[in-house]
């Protein structure tokens, strides 16, 4: 199997897509973001305070570990 990427013009791609269907061609659709960029920003997770204060606990417990001595 090989894969092929062609660019169709809108107005023809039914036309294309059914010529290729009849020749035995599989499609993959390629997923298309509906949200814009900045869109996608916005929906981007908010860090609060609380998690600040726990990644700063965890950086000095981890920097109080000190190596076994063998």
């Amino acid at each position: 199997m090989e894969t092929l990427i062609i660019n169709i013009p809108e107005k023809k791609s039914d036309l294309v897509k059914s010529l290729l269907k009849e020749l035995g061609v599989s499609f993959k659709e390629e997923k298309k973001s509906k949200k814009n960029f900045k869109e996608q920003l916005l929906d981007s997770p908010v860090w609060t305070d609380q998690d600040f204060e726990n990644m700063e606990l965890a950086a000095k417990s981890f920097n109080s570990l000190k190596p076994a001595k063998w």
